[in-house]
């Protein structure tokens, strides 16, 4: 047996071993990082497919208690208005609204966020206090709460594997919340790219690209691969097009962007002006105005989803249904609760495609309703590739591609005049530390 010491040759083996195994070992750095990306991924699949089903449920226990006794909303909804109010602005001050433009303030410091805009504090009660809304009729979608709660998951995931978080982290989990809530894979990176992302860098796309892609597996593998709103296989004559596209782009458009500056004064003093500093009484009051509106409608309650996927499907809808479904989606968010926009807003546009199908009765109802769903979503949240890409496979409907686009550029155009701030990078200024605003 030989008992003499490893020479220099050995020793130098042994030292390049241990550096290959510290640099590309199971416990490096790069392993690490794919793990936390691959983990966090499906973790943001399985989250957003719970949420949607709980979502899903307060939905149905509200519309349940509404058909059975149809004067119930005008305690329950102002009552539950104040109450969610209260305990978001006592407990959890940055889960109020949408999500997104917290996400888009939390770039700016990305390692600091996971203690308030992405802790698993305000993830938690953003979406039990959205699913709460749902449940009392509320006008709030359950998309821009995903969106928060999957930037949050993938931060943790990279904490726990102790990987450095920076905003690409952040992104990736948004743009994979975005897939796996609406099963729209290409809609997720797109709205990261489009909306989240400062500048395209080729390191962030390909995490992006593999977090949203993993999610919206996971989300396909458990949800079943269905369309949001129904196949729509209509098409339009392109003398239709050139007719039709700009009015939807214009009227959708302004109208979108009427909303973001609406709720830009709201989010700005306008909420305490109009309060005079009590935020509960106006929760009360727009929580009556929703009420008031569900009832006189029956159709304005929740999401959305159910009156636009009818519209597009064809059936005869009021013609006020998008006027109606504007106002409630406004004083819902002026009021301050946790919930997103984006279904209520797909919904308000399939509202202003069904005043545009009045225009055009002789159009196919599902098109030009299409037409107005992106063309009024471009217009409220200025991302006119992610609005067609949404619209597009939330449908099926590849044959109106190049009119959906169409409508949305003008629509951007035409926000633009109205309400020359983007509506979420607006919002995002309100949860920056007052010297980040400058």
């Amino acid at each position: 047996m030989d008992d003499s010491p490893p020479s220099m040759s050995q020793r130098d083996a042994l030292r390049r071993t241990r550096i290959l195994l510290r640099r590309h070992g199971p416990t490096a750095a790069v392993w690490r990082r794919r793990a936390a990306i691959i983990g966090g991924a499906i973790l943001v699949g399985l989250a957003a497919i719970a949420f949607a089903r709980a979502a899903d449920r307060a939905s149905g226990m509200f519309d349940a208690m509404v058909a059975q006794y149809w004067w119930l909303p005008l305690i329950l909804t102002p009552v539950s208005y104040v109450l969610i109010v209260w305990i978001t602005n006592r407990y959890a001050p940055t889960a109020r609204g949408s999500g997104i433009p917290q996400i888009i303030a939390a770039k700016r410091d990305p390692v600091g966020a996971t203690a308030d805009l992405a802790s698993a504090r305000t993830a938690i009660l953003k979406t039990v206090l959205t699913a709460a809304a749902l449940a009392a009729g509320g006008s709030v979608g359950r998309e821009g709460p995903t969106v928060q709660l999957g930037a949050t998951i993938m931060a943790y995931a990279h904490k726990l594997l102790r990987v450095p978080i920076n905003a690409s982290v952040l992104v990736a989990g948004a743009g994979a919340g975005v897939a796996a809530a609406f099963n729209t894979p290409l809609a997720g990176v797109a709205f990261a790219i489009e909306e989240l992302a400062a500048a395209y860098e080729q390191r962030m796309t390909l995490l992006v690209m593999t977090a949203v892609l993993i999610a919206g597996m996971i989300a396909q593998g458990v949800a079943g691969d269905y369309v949001y709103f129904g196949i729509v296989g209509q098409t339009l004559p392109l003398g239709t097009v050139l007719v039709v596209a700009p009015i939807a782009g214009v009227l959708g458009g302004t109208t979108g962007g009427l909303f973001s500056r609406l709720t830009l004064w709201f989010a700005r003093g306008g909420a305490r002006r109009i309060s005079g500093g009590r935020p509960l009484m106006l929760a009360a009051v727009c929580g009556l105005i929703v009420a008031v509106l569900g009832i006189a409608t029956g159709t304005t309650w929740g999401t959305g989803y159910a009156p636009a996927r009818a519209m597009i499907q064809g059936t005869d809808t009021p013609i006020w249904f998008g006027a109606a479904k504007f106002v409630s989606t406004l004083v819902t968010t002026g009021a301050g609760l946790p919930g997103g926009i984006f279904s209520p807003s797909l919904a308000t546009g399939a509202g202003v495609g069904n005043v545009l199908h009045a225009l055009f009765p002789r159009e196919p109802a599902g098109a030009v309703i299409l037409l107005g769903m992106v063309a009024y979503f471009t217009g409220v949240v200025r991302a006119p590739l992610t609005a067609v890409i949404i619209i597009s496979e939330t449908t099926g409907s590849r044959g109106l591609m190049l009119p959906l686009l169409a409508a949305a550029i003008i629509a951007e155009g035409a926000a633009a005049l109205v309400c020359r701030e983007r509506l979420y990078h607006g919002l995002a200024l309100g949860f920056l530390p007052k010297e980040s605003e400058k």
